[in-house]
């Protein structure tokens, strides 16, 4: 009896054996015929390349660093972070107004974006030489918002860096704002020419028309 237990052991080992290499072979086979069918399936829906506009075509780079910025929370009286990523100085290439930009490095959200103006000053943070601190009028959310911000730089150099551009535009702003008020004094003071001259003629109407009644 123990004899035969053993050979029908042995039969059945043989054939689990035979037919798992078959299933392999079959598995195989049919895999092969998968991989070499070099079908090609075409994409459902095909997308076009599409131009992206970033507003800043027109507007040449005078300053790009990565920062940390800092927005102070009225309400809760301490500052809170508003992001990382990459500060712009921006000057306009036809109008040369100059504004600072700044976005979040990996969703590229606007989290500053405002004009640089002669008022501005920029303010060393708890006297630390890598972080400056200004206020502005923002318009990152839409509308124009009184924001106090604070920037922080990976090193004194990239601060120092920022600020020597950020005043070297301050300058040519306050240069050309006092070129529009000379231009308008003498603009007002040809206008009071004019109107002096206009008067003066005036006057001397009715003596030619009283000359030629005559």
């Amino acid at each position: 009896m123990a004899g035969d237990n053993e050979e029908v052991r042995g039969v059945n080992e043989a054939t689990s054996s035979e037919v798992t290499g078959e299933e392999t072979e079959e598995t195989s086979k049919v895999a092969g015929e998968e991989e070499d069918t070099g079908a090609q399936i075409a994409p459902i829906v095909k997308l076009e390349e599409v131009a992206i506009s970033t507003g800043e075509e027109n507007e040449d780079v005078l300053i790009d660093l990565k920062a940390k910025l800092y927005r102070f929370d009225k309400e809760g009286t301490q500052w809170k972070e508003r992001g990382v990523g990459q500060v712009k100085i921006l000057e306009h290439k036809s109008n040369k107004k100059v504004r600072l930009l700044m976005r979040q490095t990996k969703t590229l959200k606007i989290c500053a974006n405002h004009m640089v103006t002669a008022s501005t000053q920029l303010q060393e943070h708890a006297g630390s030489d890598k972080s400056w601190v200004w206020h502005a009028r923002d318009f990152s959310d839409g509308e124009l918002k009184e924001e106090l911000f604070c920037m922080r730089f990976g090193s004194v150099e990239s601060a120092q860096k920022f600020k020597d551009v950020y005043e070297s535009a301050q300058e040519r702003v306050s240069g050309k704002s006092e070129e529009k008020d000379e231009e308008a004094d003498s603009a007002a003071d040809l206008l009071e020419k004019l109107k002096v001259e206009t008067k003066s003629e005036d006057a001397a109407a009715p003596e030619e028309k009283t000359e030629s009644n005559v």
